[in-house]
């Protein structure tokens, strides 16, 4: 493993805030998703708006785009950014509900845990709304999907690669 894989850490190991200072400003996005796993009849009472908290995806919405703003207090190491634009999106399946978080902003370093953060805390309010009618759900399969920018430039997970070959 090379010193460019931990960075967060100083020469003598120790833990430290990556410097960007003289790091030119550029495009950046990130894309997460992940899944809440549930019976069917939780997705069908999502899917109806019959959750007796309220609509559940707007508040699982709202979250996500709290949450990518406020990552920096969260992760101690994360630097606070300038969040252009976040998305929150779902796709309610028979036996999950599918997240995905878009955060694009224009600054020093990228936005991949904000798109982490923002799918988390949305499954995280998924999951909170609807305890009471699924105890069994269960959060997974988060995961980074895309980001662009930067020095390290494009990154696009294998699994979307074979989906898109297919």
């Amino acid at each position: 493993m090379s010193d460019r894989n931990l960075t967060h850490l100083d020469p003598l190991g120790r833990a430290r805030m990556v410097d960007v200072t003289e790091k030119e400003p550029t495009s950046r996005r990130a894309v997460a998703r992940g899944r809440v796993h549930m019976e069917q009849a939780t997705t069908d009472l999502v899917a109806n708006r019959a959750v007796a908290k309220g609509d559940v995806l707007a508040v699982a919405r709202v979250a996500g785009i709290q949450a990518a703003k406020r990552t920096s207090d969260l992760l101690p190491l994360c630097h606070p950014l300038l969040v252009g634009a976040v998305l929150v999106n779902f796709d309610i399946q028979d036996e999950f509900i599918e997240i995905e978080a878009q955060v694009d902003t224009f600054d020093r370093t990228g936005v991949e845990m904000e798109a982490l953060t923002a799918c988390s805390v949305a499954a995280l309010t998924i999951y909170d709304m609807c305890k009471s009618a699924d105890k069994s759900m269960t959060i997974g399969d988060i995961a980074l999907w895309e980001k662009t920018g930067g020095r390290s430039g494009t990154y696009r997970r294998q699994d979307v690669l074979d989906e898109a070959a297919e």
